[in-house]
């Protein structure tokens, strides 16, 4: 199976060079990468463009004006451009383990997404890594939070996996899905713009429609570099956006990725 990795991006090329570093580490590389990018400047698209120029695999840089917080729109956009079946999302501030891609191939399965979970760095740690681009991270090094999300374990990996469909925990961060599921609910809903609830209203459409979710621990590590946080100012009505979606049980939305396709 063909592999898109999706990567969320606006205005961090320091953190973005070293979700690159770990790209290039990985066992099984993704077949293309398409950085969806919500309005950054030319510092990341110069550090896109180094990228490519070394990297033997496809790299599709999908940018948009930036007009606020808009990443509903970016993913759509980023994934209507993808080649391949299979979407792996990840955020533009992440250190993926060798094994990630690897892990969700073999995690992959028909009628399912698979949600992964992410290890934090604190303040300090993310610094001295943004300062050294160093990638090389262990489950000992200091400034780890919930550190036991960087176990990796083939064993525990399939002894914990859960398949109860919940959202609890989803995160984009750390999200893949069959492409045409993907389609089948229209993907992202670019009405919700402002941080938060984008990802859980996506993922409500799958529910509604079939697709079911799995939750894997101890495989598809990755360390998510501090940052401070979004503004919560669109909450309110996202939530309401989202509560709509649960409450009617919708499985599409009109403004998604269809106008892109």
């Amino acid at each position: 199976m063909r592999v898109s990795l999706i990567i969320t991006t606006y205005n961090r090329p320091e953190a973005l060079s070293l979700i690159f570093k770990s790209i290039v580490a990985q066992s099984i590389g993704p077949d293309e990468i398409i950085i969806a990018d919500d309005g950054s400047d030319n510092t990341t698209k110069k550090c896109i463009e180094d990228f490519k120029k070394n990297s033997s695999i496809k790299v599709v840089h999908s940018w948009q004006e930036d007009r606020g917080f808009r990443v509903a729109k970016s993913r759509n956009k980023a994934i209507a451009k993808s080649s391949y079946e299979y979407i792996i999302l990840v955020d533009g501030d992440v250190i993926l383990h060798e094994k990630f891609i690897e892990d969700h191939l073999n995690h992959a399965e028909p009628s399912f997404f698979v949600q992964g979970s992410r290890a934090l760095l604190n303040d300090a740690a993310t610094k001295k890594i943004l300062r050294n681009q160093n990638k090389n991270i262990s489950l000992f090094s200091r400034g780890l939070k919930n550190r036991k999300n960087f176990i990796y374990s083939v064993f525990l990996s399939r002894i914990f996996i859960s398949r109860k469909n919940h959202l609890n925990g989803i995160k984009t961060c750390n999200l893949a899905f069959y492409k045409s599921d993907c389609i089948k609910v229209n993907g992202f809903n670019n009405d919700i713009e402002g941080w938060g609830r984008e990802d859980s209203e996506f993922v409500v459409r799958l529910l509604n429609n079939g697709i079911n979710r799995k939750t894997i621990h101890f495989n598809l590590i990755q360390f998510h570099l501090w940052h401070q946080g979004s503004s919560r100012e669109a909450l309110q009505k996202n939530d309401l956006t989202l509560q709509k979606a649960i409450n009617s049980k919708l499985n599409w939305c009109d403004n998604g990725i269809n106008q892109y396709l």
